[in-house]
């Protein structure tokens, strides 16, 4: 099992549930600045020449997600997917692609818009309003709870709490003292140590 890579790209979560699962796999690093990702070779992989892209066998996928779900599934025995039949399935999958589709485009929204020089910045005030509703609907499905999905860490904890550490990084949760929480306690995990450590 391959994993083409980048640091502090979405290529990270899937580097991230690699580890979680302990299983073997190759790292190629491909150094974007170089335009590594723009070979031949790679554009064969991905039609854009992004990252990540994971090739297992004769299955090569890309889209963070698709791979993260790809991979809790294809190791079961790890338990980092409720089984296709468990009650737990449908909010697995709900909470995992609202983080992906309704979270993350708010929050890269904000952070494109941060690195802009201050004069060139955009009102963005509307669109924090409707960050904070996503937020508040996530903080109301995590009172009493520990994880997103279930009684166990999952992949949709992997992916909402990757997308929070940036937004957590950008203090936009502010207002939200529980998923700052939520956030420290996943990013503590030792697999995600390993994740970004190298």
């Amino acid at each position: 099992m391959k994993l083409y890579f980048a640091p502090r790209t979405r290529a990270t979560r899937p580097r991230w549930l690699l580890e979680e699962l302990e299983v073997p796999y190759e790292l190629v690093k491909l150094d974007l600045s170089k335009q590594e990702n723009r070979t031949p070779a790679h554009l064969a992989l991905h039609p854009f020449g992004e990252v990540p892209v994971l090739v297992d066998g004769d299955v090569t996928l890309f889209e963070s997600p698709a791979i993260c779900l790809y991979l809790a599934d294809r190791f079961p025995e790890k338990r980092l997917a409720p089984p296709p039949a468990s009650s737990e399935r449908g909010p697995y999958l709900q909470w995992l692609l609202f983080a992906e589709v309704t979270l993350e485009p708010l929050v890269l929204e904000q952070y494109r818009n941060a690195q802009l020089p201050d004069e060139h910045q955009a009102d963005l005030s509307k669109q924090l309003a409707r960050l904070d509703e996503v937020l508040t609907v996530i903080d109301t499905r995590l009172d009493g709870r520990e994880f997103v999905a279930g009684a166990s860490f999952t992949a949709a904890d992997l992916v909402l709490a990757s997308i929070l550490h940036l937004a957590n990084t950008m203090k936009l949760l502010e207002r939200h003292s529980r998923l700052v929480d939520y956030v420290v306690c996943q990013t503590r995990r030792p697999a995600i140590r390993r994740a970004v450590a190298g």
